[in-house]
């Protein structure tokens, strides 16, 4: 049972379609510009594949699971289908689990919620919060930031060497920094971790749209990414791996879905009998528009060709790390060091600058949307920055005089559906905004930094 879907454009070129590439905005200096999106590292836009797949089957939607008429099937095995294509854009193993969460989030407190008694918890300073903040009801060894790959491993090995009582342990990293978009030593890590008995999870949300993730081939446990990253809206997110740890622990969530058997006893009580499948943590009437997008998008990737993707992406990171380079004010941040792999995700502070402004003046004079702040990993930025945790001032940091650093950072990220155009304008603008100032005076607004009309243009 199918349903009849967008066809598949053999002749794909780079950049990737992508919804939104024809959108005008208003530019604060007046008239309209094509907006250029280059905050992919917080959401990506949809691929026009995506879209259309969602679109050919939006009218057959149905129940999953729980119906026996024709569109209740037909999403079922699309459900499932799509089980199966993102277990091979995963390359799991033939006994891994796919679990279908809300995000990466999702995903990672789900496996913080089935760790076995007494797991002790190993993760760097430098993750996301979505990593970082889960495991509040286990033991957690939080490891400073390592300033090379290889320290990364040995202070790794250190830890779990040392561990007391030397009992079940978990290995949380990233594939790829949400704020420099360094690439980790993933497959290294992970022989550490099981050298010491160990298992690994991989958040992969940053690396899955710009790189190829093998869990067989990196040899990790598991691998938790979002659909939102990785072009596929609609609020859905992966955890693959191994099913022991899954089915040994109650449902993350207890209701309809996650149970097989349900019977009241004689003594007024309820006896369940919970799946042993991935169904036992997807309680609930499961999010089919939102898995179907995320499988959607591995077919799409996969079918333009990753080597193509990436190779194309490793051009658009030297542009903008050339062209950043001969700004004298901007320093862009890195943990490894220049020469390290990356992918399209590039941090930077100007000096003189308060970064919400700055940010905000890209996007208000030239239509460029970015990132500001501390990116939900505060404390890799604080230890970028050199800075230590501080009230917020205006547009969410004190402002920064001449000379001084910034509190926070500016970020820049772009992959398979950005056009060199925009990497053009934004490099255009940064050295212009550096060079002249900004055209108009900002300020606080509902926590955000926007123009400040009442003011006379600078």
């Amino acid at each position: 049972m199918s349903v009849s879907t967008a066809a598949v454009d053999q002749s794909i070129c780079a950049p990737l379609p992508v919804l939104g590439a024809d959108v005008t905005v208003p530019l604060v200096t007046g008239g309209d510009v094509t907006y250029a999106a280059l905050d992919y590292a917080a959401s990506a836009p949809a691929l026009q594949r995506v879209w259309d797949d969602v679109a050919a089957y939006a009218p057959y939607y149905g129940s999953v699971h729980r119906g026996a008429g024709y569109l209740s099937q037909l999403s079922t095995d699309l459900f499932e289908g799509s089980r199966e294509t993102v277990a091979q854009f995963l390359g799991c193993r033939a006994e891994d689990q796919v679990v279908f969460t809300r995000s990466t989030t999702d995903s990672l407190n789900l496996l913080a919620a089935v760790l076995p008694a007494g797991c002790e918890v190993f993760v760097f300073e430098t993750e996301h919060h979505a990593s970082l903040l889960p495991w509040r009801d286990a033991r957690v060894t939080y490891l400073d930031a390592p300033r090379t790959p290889d320290q990364a491993v040995a202070t790794l090995e250190r830890a779990l060497a040392d561990r007391e009582p030397y009992g079940p342990a978990l290995v949380c990293v990233t594939g790829a920094s949400n704020v420099t978009g360094e690439l980790w030593p993933v497959r290294e890590l992970a022989a550490a971790a099981h050298a010491h008995g160990a298992r690994i999870v991989l958040d992969a949300a940053q690396l899955a749209p710009h790189h190829p993730v093998d869990i067989a081939e990196l040899d990790v446990d598991w691998v938790a990414f979002s659909g939102h990253k990785l072009y596929a809206p609609f609020g859905s997110g992966v955890l693959a791996g191994r099913a022991d740890w899954l089915v040994d622990a109650e449902p993350y969530l207890a209701g309809g879905g996650a149970s097989r058997k349900v019977a009241r006893r004689t003594d007024g009580g309820v006896d369940v009998e919970w799946h042993t499948t991935a169904a036992r943590h997807e309680a609930g009437s499961p999010n089919v528009i939102g898995v179907y997008s995320i499988a959607a998008a591995c077919k799409a990737l996969t079918e333009a060709g990753f080597d193509r993707l990436v190779a194309r992406e490793q051009q658009l990171v030297t542009r903008v790390r050339e062209g950043l380079a001969d700004v004298p004010e901007v320093k862009v941040l890195s943990l490894f060091g220049g020469d390290a792999p990356r992918v399209g995700v590039i941090s930077f502070v100007v000096e003189g600058w308060n970064s919400s402004h700055f940010a905000a003046a890209l996007s208000a004079e030239y239509g460029i949307g970015v990132r500001d702040g501390l990116f939900c990993a505060h404390p890799l930025v604080r230890t970028l920055l050199g800075s230590e945790p501080q009230d917020p001032g205006e547009c969410g940091a004190p402002e920064a005089g001449p000379g001084e650093r910034s509190l926070n950072a500016i970020r820049v990220s772009f992959g398979a559906g950005t056009p060199d155009e925009h990497i053009e304008r934004f490099l255009g603008a940064v050295r212009e905004l550096v060079s002249k100032g900004a055209r108009w005076t900002y300020r606080t607004e509902e926590g955000r930094c926007v123009p400040d009309r009442g003011a006379a243009q600078v």
